[in-house]
């Protein structure tokens, strides 16, 4: 009885009749909410327009109604306040939650996995596609270095906890792997965990009007059915989401969008980091007028981890800044020249968590690097260089603890964030995307290349911009 009550709250918070899909992923839901087997775990996947969002939110306001305890989360501070917004309660960063800073003794500088103190408790996570289990670049800094492997022991160390990974299996592995671990039901299974999958894959009624949508559900059966011997071909007709950009035109309908939506929800989309960059110079000089290094109310993303400036603070919203959060220029100052270096001292806002503002020391070389951050022997120089300075230091532990305490060794490595690569744009969502694949031919079309093209596509809520799309890929 208990299900067929849970069945009929969930139906009626999601507002609509639901699919076939949607009803059996709900009955799944429910028997995995009500099971017994031991250590049970979920997962929900589910492409663009399926309606994966919406029964998402209709568990999460069923569940809260009926008071069951819930943690929400997802793998970036963008992807989280996303969910936050669609589920109209909190969610937090999956780094946040499951570690925490270990004491500093050492040469140390990173976290150990938290204790579950919870119990009866759900945890759900959104844009699970994202979550990695690899120890690639700066993972080693956390736990095991294993992502998934922590969040699934930190979970299940609860009492009587259980887990949801919701997610879309089209969308880009995380870096390193060629599938995304947290959505294949048998990788979970070698957990030892019960597991309860569905998958929705009939598009709504009601997304039948999006171009983008449509074309995103074009391009997702390319992957779906290994029909990799052409470029796809995008539909613009009778849509009205899904405009063509000639590059004679991109200035002024950047501005447009800027106008209509704001810089925080204009997005462009590039297949490289020196892409971006040229995206970015162009941006900022002929849209935007800043002729500044970096001015007051510049947009930027993080591009490597820094766990330095967080510490300085009591209850910060942020545990660290990671690669990948965006934050906003209030204000520069002191810009000078150190090490062979260019720093800054410039505060910051973070829009995705609260708008919590810091002040901080920023490394300026980064901003216009074709890299994606200072590269190693820009590192090794900075280090060295610095180091020099505390040489009057006898032991070789003091020279170090010096270093980790020193705010230009410790400086922040940004770009600036009107462009960016599909990688640093999947988990967020933007009103207006701008996307540019670059040149393409056949021989260039891969496995690799449909999933950036439809995790691009799926980054548009309202309109996307395709920037001198080639004649050969669009429907007749």
């Amino acid at each position: 009885m208990i299900i067929d009550e849970l069945k009929s709250q969930i139906g009626l918070a999601l507002g609509f009749t639901p699919t076939n899909g949607q009803a059996e992923a709900i009955d799944t839901f429910c028997r995995f909410w009500t099971s017994r087997t031991p250590q049970p775990v979920m997962v929900l996947t589910g492409s663009a327009g399926t309606g994966k969002t919406s029964l998402a939110a209709a568990l999460v306001k069923t569940l809260h109604h009926i008071k069951q305890r819930m943690i929400l989360l997802a793998p970036t501070g963008r992807a989280a306040k996303v969910f936050s917004q669609n589920a109209s309660l909190p969610a937090y960063t999956i780094h946040r939650k499951i570690y925490r800073q270990r004491s500093f003794g050492g040469n140390d500088m990173g976290f150990n996995l938290n204790d579950n103190l919870h119990h009866d408790t759900l945890f759900l996570v959104d844009e699970a596609s994202m979550v990695a289990n690899n120890a690639y670049g700066d993972t080693a800094h956390f736990g095991s270095g294993c992502l998934l492997d922590d969040l699934v022991h930190y979970v299940y160390s609860g009492d009587n906890c259980r887990l949801m990974l919701i997610g879309d299996k089209a969308q880009l592995p995380p870096v390193g792997e060629e599938e995304s671990p947290a959505l294949m039901p048998q990788f979970l299974q070698g957990y030892g965990l019960s597991v309860y999958h569905t998958n929705l894959d009939e598009v709504l009624r009601q997304a039948a009007d999006s171009g983008i949508l449509y074309n995103a559900t074009v391009v997702r059966k390319m992957i779906t059915h290994d029909q990799l011997t052409q470029l796809p071909l995008i539909r613009f007709a009778r849509f009205a989401d899904i405009v063509m950009v000639p590059g004679g035109e991109l200035i002024e309908q950047l501005a447009g969008s800027y106008s209509e939506v704001g810089t925080d929800e204009t997005i462009v989309v590039t297949r490289s980091n020196k892409r971006a960059n040229i995206y970015n110079a162009g941006i900022r000089n002929m849209v935007l007028g800043r002729e500044e290094n970096l001015c007051s109310g510049d947009m930027l993303m993080v591009v490597k981890n820094n766990y330095y400036w967080t510490e300085k603070e009591k209850d910060s919203p942020l545990s660290f800044i990671a690669n990948g959060d965006r934050a906003i220029v209030q204000r520069v100052r002191g810009v000078r020249s150190m090490y062979g270096f260019m720093f800054a001292d410039v505060w910051l806002r973070f829009p995705d968590y609260n708008d919590h503002e810091m002040q901080v020391t920023a490394l300026m070389d980064s901003l216009t690097s074709e890299a994606p951050s200072l590269t190693r022997e820009q590192s090794e120089r900075l280090f060295a260089a610095v180091l020099e300075d505390y040489q009057d230091l006898t032991l070789k532990a003091e020279r170090m603890k010096a270093l980790r305490n020193d705010a230009y060794f410790n400086a922040l490595q940004i770009k600036f964030a009107y462009s960016v690569t599909c990688h640093k744009a999947q988990g967020g969502q933007w009103a207006h995307v701008y996307l540019d694949q670059g040149y393409m031919t056949d021989d260039m079309l891969t496995p690799d290349y449909i999933h950036w093209l439809y995790t691009a596509f799926t980054r548009a809520t309202d309109k996307l911009f395709l920037v001198n799309w080639p004649k050969t890929q669009i429907e007749p």
